[in-house]
């Protein structure tokens, strides 16, 4: 024999809830959203570094520097005389790097010459062990 107490006691405390409460959840979630507003700057500039800034300055040409050059289709020159490949360059460079003091390299690089005409002396110079490297710019026009 069972027994019915009524109606409501099957809908009473025990019933199941289909509804899920997002408001901690939303809470949570603002509160971790402020604490990395917070943080984030100060771990980004938290090392004080000195930026460069854009100076012209004045280079006296020693006689012992050495100027290379890159032209516009990434041939590589000697002061006036184009190098046949890097691995010559190597060997040139390879000749003056043991002369005390080492001379500095001194590179100049047409406005619209690709990377890559830079990098190949860039390396032919590690590859010699030339120390001092240096890049020849003209200097902004001015007023601007």
């Amino acid at each position: 024999m069972a027994m019915n107490v009524g109606a409501d006691s099957a809908q009473g405390d025990d019933a199941v809830m289909s509804a899920i409460n997002t408001t901690p959840l939303v809470d949570v979630m603002l509160v971790l959203l402020i604490i990395f507003l917070i943080t984030i700057p100060v771990v980004t500039t938290s090392i004080k570094v000195q930026m460069p800034k854009e100076r012209v300055e004045v280079r006296e040409t020693k006689p012992e520097n050495i100027i290379i050059s890159v032209n516009r289709s990434g041939e590589i020159f000697w002061y006036d005389a184009s190098v046949a490949n890097v691995d010559a360059l190597v060997d040139r460079l390879k000749k003056v790097s043991t002369a005390q003091p080492q001379p500095e390299v001194q590179v100049r690089g047409d406005l619209d010459a690709r990377y890559e005409g830079v990098g190949r002396v860039l390396l032919a110079c590690q590859r010699a062990g030339i120390a001092k490297i240096a890049f020849i710019t003209e200097p902004p026009p001015l007023g601007g």
